[in-house]
């Protein structure tokens, strides 16, 4: 018990450092990119509004969220802080401009974080349904995976495919260099990861892990993942060449061996600085490596910026 309490003090210490680290990289550098003051007026459609004839698909900076499906995740005010990680609904999300899904499931199909429990899938295609059946030009990039330590739901590919089949986009590696007028009517992108069960074959209606990757480093640190983030997207194909989906997150995550395990005030510390994240890709000459872009409790700004850099990609100024 004894030994535990400097190293809490060094955590603490650690903490406070890299949050200082971080006021200050922003303090010193700011936010500045490409079209950084561009606010799309319609966050719902904006491909649309970007012009779907000029928009192909490796141009765009998708704006994800972690965790998507977590708004009502375990019990209000007593499990739910420790999982949730979006307060919005999937609807919800994808009308303020967000693309990219994180969802877990379960053997029952429904939607988990860890051992905490929410609806059932069924929840998340409903709301998906809904916004394509309002919008004409929006395409979606559907994460969906068993959880850690959970088995596959059974049949469930055949499940994906029966109640999305009409408007799933075929694998294909010709699909990045495509724009998305070129894909319609056919609207979403369906990464499938199975824990068990066979992944989804090349050429097929849904898309197999090697298609969607990240480099997930699990820590409470603000800058050591700020970097991490930096240093393995520097380490990446540019976007004009990769046959794969990369994904960046701007999250950082409760530790087991500290006493702050709530999520909100933990990736609180890296929330803010999305934006200094992109500038950092400019400053750094990485900037045509960034596709993927994803957060906790995502925001409007978040999309915004998302949306300017997708922008600038397009008129050449990026």
């Amino acid at each position: 018990m004894g030994s535990c309490f400097p190293k809490q003090i060094e955590r603490r210490k650690a903490i406070s450092t890299e949050r200082k680290s971080m006021r200050d990289l922003h303090q010193s550098c700011g936010e500045d990119f490409p079209a950084c003051a561009l606010r799309p007026t319609d966050r719902k459609n904006w491909m649309a509004g970007l012009n779907p004839e000029k928009l192909h698909i490796h141009n765009i900076l998708w704006p994800g969220t972690h965790d998507s499906a977590t708004n009502k995740i375990g019990f209000p005010c007593i499990t739910r802080p420790f999982a949730q990680c979006q307060t919005l609904s999937i609807y919800q999300q994808l009308v303020i401009g967000t693309r990219v899904f994180d969802i877990r499931v379960q053997k029952d199909r429904r939607v988990c974080h860890g051992i905490l429990v929410t609806y059932s899938i069924d929840i998340v295609i409903r709301d998906i349904k809904k916004f394509l059946s309002e919008t004409k030009s929006e395409i979606i990039l559907l994460e969906i995976r068993t959880e850690h330590g959970h088995d596959d739901p059974p049949d469930f590919e055949q499940y994906l495919v029966h109640q999305f089949g009409e408007v799933l986009i075929h694998q294909d590696d010709n699909v990045f260099n495509k724009t998305i007028a070129e894909l319609f009517p056919k609207r979403i992108i369906c990464v499938w990861k199975p824990r068990n069960s066979p992944q989804p074959k090349a050429g097929g209606l849904l898309w197999s892990s090697e298609h969607l990757k990240d480099d997930w480093i699990n820590t409470d640190l603000p800058s050591t993942k700020f970097e991490s983030n930096l240093k393995y997207l520097s380490e990446q194909p540019p976007i004009s060449t990769r046959t794969f989906f990369y994904r960046v997150e701007n999250t950082v995550t409760p530790q087991p061996d500290y006493p702050i395990v709530c999520v909100k005030p933990v990736t609180g510390r890296i929330h803010e600085y999305a934006r200094l994240f992109i500038t950092q890709c400019f400053s750094r000459g990485i900037e045509d490596r960034l596709q993927i872009f994803s957060t906790d409790f995502i925001d409007e700004d978040f999309v915004d910026a998302c949306v300017a850099v997708t922008y600038s990609r397009i008129e050449r100024k990026a």
